[in-house]
């Protein structure tokens, strides 16, 4: 089902956003650019063709990083498969901090994973 699709992000919950940026900026050496989000700031940096996204939000240990899938499109038509397939659905489809659209589900050891989409591409295919 999702094999053409890319791993496209890595999400951190992290608590604070400025020490995340310090680490990821100044010790390790990427690129790494504050956004200002609907829901406030984030931080993403580029890893070759993989973003790692910074988020302020608490979380216990097992929940962060979560892998986020990138899809052309179409993310209603995956969460009605994901569904008639019997995954767990922890979080619908809804906006994501870009503008896109994204959706959490997780697998059978509750490893959260997400599927997301650009702001500009149709929920349908």
């Amino acid at each position: 089902m999702l094999s053409n699709c890319k791993v496209g992000a890595i999400v951190f919950f992290v608590t604070d956003l400025s020490r995340s940026v310090d680490f990821y900026r100044d010790t390790l050496g990427l690129p790494v650019n504050l956004v200002d989000g609907h829901d406030g700031a984030f931080a993403m940096a580029q890893v070759g063709e993989l973003v790692l996204v910074f988020i302020v939000h608490a979380a216990k240990a097992g929940e962060s990083p979560v892998v986020v899938f990138s899809l052309d499109g179409g993310i209603d038509d995956y969460a009605e498969a994901l569904a008639g397939r019997g995954v767990e659905i922890v979080v619908p489809v809804g906006e994501s901090p870009d503008g896109g659209l994204s959706l959490d589900f997780v697998d059978p050891d509750r490893n959260l994973l997400s599927l997301h989409q650009g702001p500009d591409l149709p929920r349908r295919k």
